[in-house]
């Protein structure tokens, strides 16, 4: 330590002696302690205040550390109230929002409902026109296919089916078009349709009506020979009997062939007349079913009513254009003619010629129909109607 400091008075050193208390009487004193230098006093007194300073300064920047701190935790705080607010009313708004779209979603499906009824209602409003004027087409034909079983005639055929093809090509719709090729297929099939002449049907359906009064059965009386059907050789004799006389009245007598032929006609004549009297005595008839044997001569006036209630079922089926029932009742008159009746009679052979005609005529004629029409029809309502 060096002395070229200031020199510091004696009063001001703390470790003087005569600062020290007096020893007791029976104590042994202490030994003096050097005294310190002033060097290190002043060194120590240097440290202490530079300490003191320094701890001065630490706590200065403990105490600003503190209320930064404070501060810092204050605003924290207030932050955290905020944030708890914010975070309240946020989910305040979440709860709202969530109502608000629960509601926008019941609206967003009414609103959708709404719209696809609207959508069902645009393509109805849309398909009307064409669905209108398909029902009205086909309440149309049905009508007149009506009128054609009623009357006997295409004309109400034709003429709706003409009527139905202008309103098409007027309407000028491209979903009917088939519609159209199906009505111009089925008008061309009714232009080549014969036609039913009901009247001459019932008029010999008539007549076999009244042929039935007259219808000789097998288990009746026999039929004189003129009521038999003509053979060749009755046909053949029957010639040379006209021929005869005229020969005979010509020449006065007749030559050898022509007598001859002559007593063979009158041998013929006396043939018949002994088989007709023989006749009265003993009658033998040929049955050509069991049926007729078993009926009785008092049942067949029941028999001609049965039969005149078949005939006049076909004459009803007839008038009402039902050619199949009509030709299954004269199917069946013609079976019961057969079978009870006399086949070699002329008026058996007229009732089932006239029977059998009238079956053919019924096989023939075809009831007008518009099958193709009405399959369009429904085929381009279907189309519609999806």
């Amino acid at each position: 330590m060096s002395t070229d400091g200031p020199s510091i008075p004696s009063h001001a050193v703390p470790f003087e002696n005569d600062a020290a208390p007096p020893p007791s009487p029976g104590q042994v004193p202490a030994p003096t302690p050097a005294p310190a230098a002033p060097g290190w006093t002043w060194l120590g007194l240097l440290i202490g205040t530079l300490g003191l300073g320094t701890a001065a300064l630490l706590w200065n920047k403990v105490n600003g550390m503190q209320e930064l701190l404070a501060q810092q935790t204050t605003q924290a705080q207030a932050q955290s109230t905020e944030a708890r607010t914010i975070a309240k009313e946020a989910q305040d708004q979440s709860l709202a929002a969530n109502t608000r779209l629960t509601v926008l979603e019941a609206r967003l499906a009414e609103v959708s409902l709404q719209r696809g009824q609207l959508e069902e209602l645009v393509r109805n409003l849309s398909r009307s026109q064409d669905d209108t004027l398909a029902l009205d087409l086909e309440a149309a034909m049905r009508l007149a296919v009506q009128q054609a079983q009623l009357t006997g005639s295409t004309e109400p055929l034709i003429a709706s089916l003409r009527s139905a093809s202008k309103r098409i090509e007027k309407s000028a719709q491209p979903r009917l078009a088939p519609v159209l090729q199906a009505m111009e297929r089925d008008l061309e099939l009714l232009r080549q349709t014969p036609t039913t002449d009901t009247a001459s049907l019932l008029v010999r359906l008539d007549e076999v009506l009244r042929l039935m009064d007259d219808l000789p059965l097998q288990s009746g009386p026999p039929q004189p020979p003129e009521e038999h059907l003509p053979s060749r050789h009755v046909g053949s004799l029957g010639a040379t009997d006209a021929a005869a006389p005229p020969a005979q009245a010509k020449g006065g007598s007749a030559p050898g062939p022509l007598q001859w032929i002559w007593w063979q006609a009158r041998a013929d004549q006396m043939w018949q007349g002994v088989r007709s009297q023989a006749g009265d005595v003993l009658r033998i008839s040929h049955l050509s079913t069991p049926e007729a044997a078993l009926l009785a001569p008092e049942q067949g006036l029941f028999l001609r009513e049965n039969l005149k209630l078949q005939l006049l079922n076909a004459r009803l089926a007839l008038l009402a254009r039902q050619h199949d029932a009509a030709r299954a009742n004269l199917a069946q008159a013609q079976a019961q003619i057969e079978k009870y009746f006399v086949a070699q009679s002329r008026r058996t052979y007229r009732a089932q010629v006239a029977l059998t005609q009238l079956q053919e005529q019924l096989r023939s004629a075809q009831q007008p129909n518009l099958q193709d029409t009405f399959a369009a029809l429904a085929t381009a309502t279907a189309s519609n109607g999806n």
